[in-house]
């Protein structure tokens, strides 16, 4: 009979681990940072070619060209100036949408008939394309700063109102029904278990709702402004200055940029630091 003896796992009989090198930082950093500017790079790269190939710089500016606009705009305050009328409308739009979604997506998600009454409306105004935003805001309130605020209104309110009452439904049932128990107040238990599951459902509208009622504002400012980008964007039109055009929607596109990724982003971040350790 053979006995054979076991002999306890060491640490020099354990496996050799396989030694991966860990990820260094500034590698993620330029993946993050030098990825899309390679994009844009390339972007450009092939403006470039269609402005000095394919068509005329009358037609299609160059790069350079309208960024010499942008600059010149930039320097004088013009740029400056008509961002802000932009800005003022959009905010006081996007916060009428807001006080008015908030409230009817917590009565959607707490009440089944509310949800049924009001989804469907919600989901068609919220697919209206914008230029019948900004045709109807002409038709009704004519040439001034009245019809943007109504635009950016009515499409900020589903996106609010829909993203809020799906953050309502995602809370924990339970919870609601232990707080009744320990006898607190619907106010509180608004306060304190709805607000908090909703909140991350309100800044994704918030980012996205900004996004598209931006777009739709500006659009509006072209039939009916009197200040704004929009505004410019058609002056610059009626000047023949595609360099004019192409200049103030390079604003349009890099304030987007800055107030999504950079303002809305950061700040969801920093509220919402919490999940995920981040």
């Amino acid at each position: 009979m053979t006995v054979t003896t076991h002999k306890p796992a060491g640490p020099e009989s354990a496996p050799q681990a396989d030694h991966v090198a860990p990820a260094r930082p500034g590698s993620a950093v330029l993946r993050r940072v030098g990825l899309p500017l390679v994009g844009y790079g390339f972007l450009l790269a092939v403006w470039s070619f269609c402005s000095l190939v394919l068509f005329t710089e009358y037609v299609l500016p160059a790069p350079w060209t309208v960024g010499a606009e942008m600059w010149h705009l930039a320097a004088d305050g013009t740029a400056f100036v008509q961002f802000g009328s932009s800005i003022v409308k959009i905010a006081l739009g996007f916060a009428i949408g807001t006080v008015f979604g908030v409230p009817l997506g917590l009565l959607m998600g707490r009440v089944r008939y509310q949800k049924y009454f009001w989804q469907q409306p919600l989901l068609v105004l919220g697919n209206v394309p914008g230029l019948a935003f900004a045709v109807f805001a002409l038709i009704l309130f004519g040439i001034g700063a009245i019809g943007p605020v109504v635009v950016v209104a009515f499409v900020a309110l589903p996106y609010v109102a829909l993203n809020v009452a799906q953050g309502v439904e995602e809370v924990d049932r339970r919870l609601v029904d232990m707080s009744a128990v320990y006898g607190i107040g619907r106010g509180e238990i608004t306060r304190s278990v709805f607000l908090p599951s909703v909140m991350p459902f309100l800044f994704a509208a918030l980012r996205y709702g900004f996004a598209m009622a931006w777009k739709v504002e500006a659009l509006t400012e072209v039939f009916g402004g009197r200040s704004g980008i929009g505004f410019m964007i058609r002056q610059s039109y009626q000047e023949f200055s595609v360099a004019g055009v192409l200049a103030w929607t390079g604003f349009f596109v890099i304030f987007i940029l800055l107030i999504e990724r950079v303002f809305l982003a950061g700040l969801e971040r920093r509220f919402f630091a919490w999940r995920g350790g981040r």
